[in-house]
């Protein structure tokens, strides 16, 4: 039984990247950390819509004094880290120069 290697994805780290995940969605961020399984962790993590419409994925907001009309800029706190999961990756594609 051959033992699996992990994924040569170090000269890609603080790169900004596309990806191709199953489902036709395309998400692009700059790449934090990823695992032997392949499972990526982006940072200022974007979702491609069909319609050529970028959004913003998976920020979580954290609120210690939320208003009812909405959030108190003054104690709220946004986590932009995103983690993709390696299986629902189809294609990978670096949007900056590699050295």
């Amino acid at each position: 039984m051959s033992k699996a290697h992990p994924p040569e994805l170090k000269k890609y780290m603080d790169k900004k990247l596309s990806l191709r995940l199953n489902g036709s969605r395309v998400i692009t961020g700059i790449l934090r950390g990823f695992d032997p399984f392949m499972n990526l962790v982006l940072d200022e993590t974007v979702e491609e819509t069909k319609g050529g419409e970028k959004h913003n994925i998976g920020m979580v907001v954290s609120s210690f004094d939320a208003p009812s009309c909405g959030f108190d800029c003054d104690h709220f706190f946004a986590f932009h880290l995103q983690v993709v999961r390696g299986n629902s990756i189809v294609l990978l594609e670096s949007q900056d120069r590699i050295a």
